[in-house]
Protein backbone atom coordinates (compact mmCIF):
# COMPACT_ATOMS: atom_id res chain seq x y z
CA UNK A 1 0.00 0.00 0.00
CA UNK A 2 2.52 2.64 0.83
CA UNK A 3 4.74 1.77 -2.66
CA UNK A 4 0.94 2.69 -4.48
CA UNK A 5 0.72 5.59 -2.73
CA UNK A 6 4.40 6.88 -2.85
CA UNK A 7 4.26 5.88 -6.76
CA UNK A 8 1.42 8.31 -6.51
CA UNK A 9 2.49 10.89 -5.47
CA UNK A 10 5.86 10.76 -7.04
CA UNK A 11 4.10 10.47 -10.54
CA UNK A 12 2.17 13.85 -10.19
CA UNK A 13 4.99 15.54 -8.54
CA UNK A 14 6.31 14.88 -11.73
CA UNK A 15 4.49 16.11 -13.65
CA UNK A 16 4.05 19.60 -14.92
CA UNK A 17 0.81 20.11 -12.66
CA UNK A 18 -1.31 23.21 -14.61
CA UNK A 19 -2.57 25.62 -12.75
CA UNK A 20 -5.18 26.97 -15.07
CA UNK A 21 -8.89 27.87 -14.22
CA UNK A 22 -9.25 27.91 -18.10
CA UNK A 23 -9.19 23.94 -17.43
CA UNK A 24 -10.55 23.50 -13.94
CA UNK A 25 -13.61 25.19 -15.27
CA UNK A 26 -14.34 21.83 -17.37
CA UNK A 27 -14.62 20.08 -14.12
CA UNK A 28 -15.74 22.76 -12.35
CA UNK A 29 -18.38 24.76 -14.38
CA UNK A 30 -20.09 26.02 -11.87
CA UNK A 31 -16.74 27.51 -9.82
CA UNK A 32 -16.70 31.17 -10.17
CA UNK A 33 -12.59 31.93 -10.41
CA UNK A 34 -13.15 35.04 -11.00
CA UNK A 35 -13.09 35.35 -7.42
CA UNK A 36 -10.17 34.26 -5.33
CA UNK A 37 -8.00 35.48 -2.67
CA UNK A 38 -5.12 34.09 -4.18
CA UNK A 39 -2.64 35.95 -5.44
CA UNK A 40 -0.75 32.47 -7.27
CA UNK A 41 -3.47 29.99 -9.12
CA UNK A 42 0.48 27.72 -8.94
CA UNK A 43 -0.28 27.27 -5.53
CA UNK A 44 -3.10 25.30 -5.93
CA UNK A 45 -2.08 21.63 -7.51
CA UNK A 46 -3.32 18.35 -7.91
CA UNK A 47 -3.11 15.88 -5.18
CA UNK A 48 -3.70 12.79 -7.27
CA UNK A 49 -7.44 11.97 -7.25
CA UNK A 50 -10.17 13.65 -8.82
CA UNK A 51 -13.30 16.20 -7.42
CA UNK A 52 -14.98 12.83 -4.90
CA UNK A 53 -12.38 10.61 -5.71
CA UNK A 54 -11.86 10.99 -2.07
CA UNK A 55 -15.94 10.69 -1.00
CA UNK A 56 -16.76 12.93 2.13
CA UNK A 57 -19.52 11.31 4.24
CA UNK A 58 -22.94 12.54 4.73
CA UNK A 59 -25.09 12.15 7.66
CA UNK A 60 -23.06 9.12 9.12
CA UNK A 61 -24.43 6.31 11.55
CA UNK A 62 -23.62 6.10 15.04
CA UNK A 63 -23.07 3.13 17.33
CA UNK A 64 -22.63 2.75 21.48
CA UNK A 65 -19.88 3.80 22.46
CA UNK A 66 -19.21 0.31 24.02
CA UNK A 67 -20.25 -1.22 21.22
CA UNK A 68 -17.61 -0.43 18.75
CA UNK A 69 -15.10 -3.11 17.90
CA UNK A 70 -12.07 -1.10 17.94
CA UNK A 71 -8.98 -0.70 19.71
CA UNK A 72 -8.32 1.12 22.38
CA UNK A 73 -5.51 3.09 21.70
CA UNK A 74 -7.22 3.94 17.59
CA UNK A 75 -7.28 7.99 17.32
CA UNK A 76 -10.99 9.61 17.01
CA UNK A 77 -11.74 13.31 16.57
CA UNK A 78 -14.19 14.01 19.47
CA UNK A 79 -16.92 16.94 19.60
CA UNK A 80 -18.60 17.55 22.84
CA UNK A 81 -21.85 20.06 22.19
CA UNK A 82 -23.45 20.92 25.23
CA UNK A 83 -26.98 18.86 26.00
CA UNK A 84 -25.76 16.53 22.99
CA UNK A 85 -24.34 13.04 23.45
CA UNK A 86 -20.73 13.15 22.74
CA UNK A 87 -19.35 12.24 19.02
CA UNK A 88 -16.26 10.35 17.93
CA UNK A 89 -15.48 10.26 14.71
CA UNK A 90 -12.48 7.47 14.06
CA UNK A 91 -9.53 8.65 12.16
CA UNK A 92 -9.69 4.59 10.40
CA UNK A 93 -13.04 6.33 8.94
CA UNK A 94 -11.40 9.88 7.98
CA UNK A 95 -8.29 8.28 6.87
CA UNK A 96 -10.51 7.16 3.63
CA UNK A 97 -12.66 10.19 3.52
CA UNK A 98 -11.63 13.44 5.09
CA UNK A 99 -14.64 14.99 5.52
CA UNK A 100 -17.78 14.04 7.35
CA UNK A 101 -20.67 16.17 7.04
CA UNK A 102 -23.09 15.70 10.26
CA UNK A 103 -25.92 16.83 12.13
CA UNK A 104 -25.49 17.08 16.20
CA UNK A 105 -29.01 18.42 17.05
CA UNK A 106 -29.70 21.37 15.56
CA UNK A 107 -25.81 21.97 14.74
CA UNK A 108 -24.91 20.95 11.51
CA UNK A 109 -20.83 20.52 11.48
CA UNK A 110 -18.19 19.49 8.90
CA UNK A 111 -15.15 17.14 10.80
CA UNK A 112 -12.46 17.07 8.82
CA UNK A 113 -9.22 15.63 8.70
CA UNK A 114 -5.74 15.98 6.12
CA UNK A 115 -3.46 13.44 6.29
CA UNK A 116 -0.61 14.96 4.81
CA UNK A 117 -1.12 18.14 7.63
CA UNK A 118 -2.05 15.76 10.45
CA UNK A 119 -4.56 18.43 10.96
CA UNK A 120 -7.95 17.68 12.12
CA UNK A 121 -10.73 19.97 12.47
CA UNK A 122 -14.43 20.61 13.03
CA UNK A 123 -16.17 23.51 11.75
CA UNK A 124 -20.04 24.71 11.92
CA UNK A 125 -21.48 24.54 8.24
CA UNK A 126 -23.72 27.22 8.58
CA UNK A 127 -23.22 30.85 6.57
CA UNK A 128 -25.08 33.93 6.51
CA UNK A 129 -28.67 31.43 6.68
CA UNK A 130 -27.48 28.42 4.94
CA UNK A 131 -26.48 25.23 5.60
CA UNK A 132 -22.88 24.14 3.61
CA UNK A 133 -22.50 20.27 2.68
CA UNK A 134 -18.38 20.02 2.05
CA UNK A 135 -16.77 17.50 -0.62
CA UNK A 136 -13.27 16.52 -1.05
CA UNK A 137 -11.97 18.70 -4.54
CA UNK A 138 -8.83 16.81 -5.16
CA UNK A 139 -6.43 19.60 -4.98
CA UNK A 140 -3.96 20.22 -2.69
CA UNK A 141 -2.33 23.90 -1.07
CA UNK A 142 0.37 24.03 1.06
CA UNK A 143 0.22 20.07 0.75
CA UNK A 144 -3.33 20.71 2.51
CA UNK A 145 -6.64 19.66 1.46
CA UNK A 146 -8.72 21.58 -0.41
CA UNK A 147 -12.18 21.56 0.24
CA UNK A 148 -15.55 23.04 -1.92
CA UNK A 149 -18.74 23.45 -0.51
CA UNK A 150 -21.67 21.70 -2.98
CA UNK A 151 -23.87 24.71 -2.96
CA UNK A 152 -21.58 27.12 -4.95
CA UNK A 153 -18.55 25.10 -5.42
CA UNK A 154 -16.41 27.88 -3.88
CA UNK A 155 -12.98 26.21 -2.08
CA UNK A 156 -12.18 26.44 0.75
CA UNK A 157 -8.33 25.79 2.63
CA UNK A 158 -9.35 23.15 5.21
CA UNK A 159 -6.33 24.37 7.93
CA UNK A 160 -7.73 27.42 7.71
CA UNK A 161 -11.53 27.36 7.28
CA UNK A 162 -11.45 30.12 4.52
CA UNK A 163 -12.88 30.14 1.26
CA UNK A 164 -9.80 30.65 -1.42
CA UNK A 165 -11.57 30.28 -4.56
CA UNK A 166 -15.56 30.84 -6.13
CA UNK A 167 -17.73 32.66 -5.09
CA UNK A 168 -17.87 33.01 -1.17
CA UNK A 169 -13.78 33.90 -1.30
CA UNK A 170 -12.91 35.03 2.12
CA UNK A 171 -15.78 33.68 4.25
CA UNK A 172 -14.61 32.09 7.19
CA UNK A 173 -16.04 29.11 8.70
CA UNK A 174 -16.63 29.29 12.53
CA UNK A 175 -14.43 26.52 14.05
CA UNK A 176 -16.57 24.25 16.78
CA UNK A 177 -14.30 22.61 19.80
CA UNK A 178 -13.15 19.39 19.28
CA UNK A 179 -10.30 17.10 19.81
CA UNK A 180 -7.80 13.94 19.05
CA UNK A 181 -7.69 11.52 21.72
CA UNK A 182 -7.78 7.81 22.12
CA UNK A 183 -11.15 5.72 21.72
CA UNK A 184 -10.36 4.70 25.20
CA UNK A 185 -10.54 8.05 26.50
CA UNK A 186 -13.44 8.89 24.72
CA UNK A 187 -15.00 5.70 26.31
CA UNK A 188 -13.95 6.27 29.41
CA UNK A 189 -15.28 9.80 29.66
CA UNK A 190 -18.41 9.57 27.54
CA UNK A 191 -19.57 5.51 28.33
CA UNK A 192 -23.17 6.49 27.36
CA UNK A 193 -21.22 8.25 23.78
CA UNK A 194 -21.47 7.47 19.91
CA UNK A 195 -18.76 6.63 17.98
CA UNK A 196 -19.13 6.81 14.27
CA UNK A 197 -19.85 3.56 12.76
CA UNK A 198 -17.71 1.96 9.57
CA UNK A 199 -18.95 3.53 6.01
CA UNK A 200 -20.17 1.25 3.46
CA UNK A 201 -17.42 1.98 1.05
CA UNK A 202 -14.65 -1.09 0.21
CA UNK A 203 -11.81 0.68 1.85
CA UNK A 204 -9.01 -1.36 3.77
CA UNK A 205 -10.21 0.76 7.15
CA UNK A 206 -7.93 0.14 9.89
CA UNK A 207 -4.60 0.81 7.80
CA UNK A 208 -2.74 3.46 7.33
CA UNK A 209 -1.68 3.96 3.59
CA UNK A 210 0.79 6.79 4.77
CA UNK A 211 3.18 4.36 6.41
CA UNK A 212 6.10 6.03 8.19
CA UNK A 213 4.61 9.63 6.77
CA UNK A 214 5.14 11.43 9.90
CA UNK A 215 8.83 10.00 10.65
CA UNK A 216 9.77 11.39 7.25
CA UNK A 217 11.81 14.83 7.04
CA UNK A 218 9.79 16.15 4.14
CA UNK A 219 6.06 16.53 3.66
CA UNK A 220 4.52 15.05 0.45
CA UNK A 221 3.79 17.85 -2.34
CA UNK A 222 5.12 20.72 -0.78
CA UNK A 223 7.44 23.15 -1.56
CA UNK A 224 7.27 25.86 0.73
CA UNK A 225 9.53 26.95 3.30
CA UNK A 226 10.43 24.69 6.10
CA UNK A 227 9.66 25.59 9.94
CA UNK A 228 12.55 27.82 11.54
CA UNK A 229 14.12 26.81 14.76
CA UNK A 230 15.52 23.92 13.27
CA UNK A 231 12.22 22.34 14.13
CA UNK A 232 11.24 19.28 11.93
CA UNK A 233 8.97 19.70 9.41
CA UNK A 234 6.60 16.69 10.01
CA UNK A 235 6.73 17.30 14.23
CA UNK A 236 3.91 17.91 15.82
CA UNK A 237 2.53 20.98 16.94
CA UNK A 238 -0.36 22.02 18.93
CA UNK A 239 -1.96 25.54 17.06
CA UNK A 240 -3.75 27.91 19.39
CA UNK A 241 -5.01 30.57 16.34
CA UNK A 242 -1.77 32.11 15.71
CA UNK A 243 0.39 30.46 18.00
CA UNK A 244 2.08 27.11 17.95
CA UNK A 245 3.33 25.04 21.16
CA UNK A 246 6.14 21.87 19.71
CA UNK A 247 3.76 18.79 21.05
CA UNK A 248 7.75 17.17 22.37
CA UNK A 249 7.39 20.64 24.91
CA UNK A 250 4.28 19.73 26.27
CA UNK A 251 4.78 15.87 26.55
CA UNK A 252 7.73 16.67 28.90
CA UNK A 253 6.06 19.00 30.22
CA UNK A 254 2.45 16.91 30.99
CA UNK A 255 0.60 20.49 30.65
CA UNK A 256 1.69 24.26 30.46
CA UNK A 257 -0.61 27.38 30.95
CA UNK A 258 0.75 30.33 28.87
CA UNK A 259 -0.76 33.06 26.68
CA UNK A 260 -4.26 32.82 28.51
CA UNK A 261 -4.25 28.94 27.49
CA UNK A 262 -4.22 26.04 29.34
CA UNK A 263 -2.52 22.84 27.27
CA UNK A 264 -2.41 19.09 28.83
CA UNK A 265 -1.12 16.01 27.37
CA UNK A 266 -1.80 12.44 28.11
CA UNK A 267 0.08 9.38 26.56
CA UNK A 268 -2.52 6.50 25.07
CA UNK A 269 -3.13 7.88 21.64
CA UNK A 270 -1.63 5.77 18.51
CA UNK A 271 -0.45 7.64 15.37
CA UNK A 272 -2.37 7.76 12.35
CA UNK A 273 0.48 8.23 10.17
CA UNK A 274 3.32 5.60 11.35
CA UNK A 275 2.89 1.82 11.24
CA UNK A 276 0.83 -0.11 8.36
CA UNK A 277 -2.02 -0.90 10.91
CA UNK A 278 -2.75 2.41 12.69
CA UNK A 279 -3.35 0.51 15.90
CA UNK A 280 0.24 -0.57 15.60
CA UNK A 281 1.70 3.40 15.45
CA UNK A 282 3.71 4.56 18.03
CA UNK A 283 1.84 6.48 21.22
CA UNK A 284 1.53 10.30 20.48
CA UNK A 285 -0.74 11.37 23.26
CA UNK A 286 -4.03 13.02 23.58
CA UNK A 287 -4.16 16.91 24.02
CA UNK A 288 -6.83 19.03 25.44
CA UNK A 289 -6.87 22.91 25.09
CA UNK A 290 -9.02 24.86 27.44
CA UNK A 291 -9.34 28.41 28.68
CA UNK A 292 -9.15 30.16 31.95
CA UNK A 293 -12.69 28.74 32.72
CA UNK A 294 -11.96 25.59 31.39
CA UNK A 295 -13.92 25.38 28.51
CA UNK A 296 -12.74 23.67 25.25
CA UNK A 297 -11.09 25.40 22.79
CA UNK A 298 -10.82 25.49 18.87
CA UNK A 299 -7.01 23.94 17.76
CA UNK A 300 -5.34 21.77 16.16
CA UNK A 301 -2.37 19.54 16.22
CA UNK A 302 -0.67 19.58 12.52
CA UNK A 303 2.37 18.96 11.30
CA UNK A 304 5.03 22.01 11.95
CA UNK A 305 5.47 22.75 8.04
CA UNK A 306 1.65 23.34 8.02
CA UNK A 307 1.97 25.62 10.55
CA UNK A 308 4.65 27.79 8.82
CA UNK A 309 2.75 27.64 5.82
CA UNK A 310 -0.12 29.60 6.34
CA UNK A 311 0.90 31.49 9.71
CA UNK A 312 3.96 32.59 8.45
CA UNK A 313 4.23 35.23 10.74
CA UNK A 314 2.98 33.01 13.70
CA UNK A 315 4.50 32.95 17.14
CA UNK A 316 6.35 29.81 18.32
CA UNK A 317 6.11 29.20 22.19
CA UNK A 318 9.31 26.93 22.19
CA UNK A 319 9.86 27.74 26.31
CA UNK A 320 12.58 29.75 28.19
Amino acid sequence: MRQIVVTIFAIFAALPLMADPALWSREWPQTNFEKTTLNDWSEIISGGPPKDGIPALVDPAFIAAGDAALPQNEPVITVELTQQTPRAYPLRYLMWHEIVNDRIGAHPVAVTFCPLCNSGLTFDRRLDGKVLEFGVSGKLRGSDMVMYDRQTESWWQQALGRAIVGELSGAQLTPVASWMESVGQFRTRNPDGLIMDQPDFPRAYGRNPYVGYDGSTHPFLYSGELPPHDIPALARVVRVGTRAWPLGRLRETGELSEAGVHLTWQAGQSSALDAAQIAKGRDVGSIRVRDAAGRDLPHDVMFAFAFHAFWPEGEWMLGP
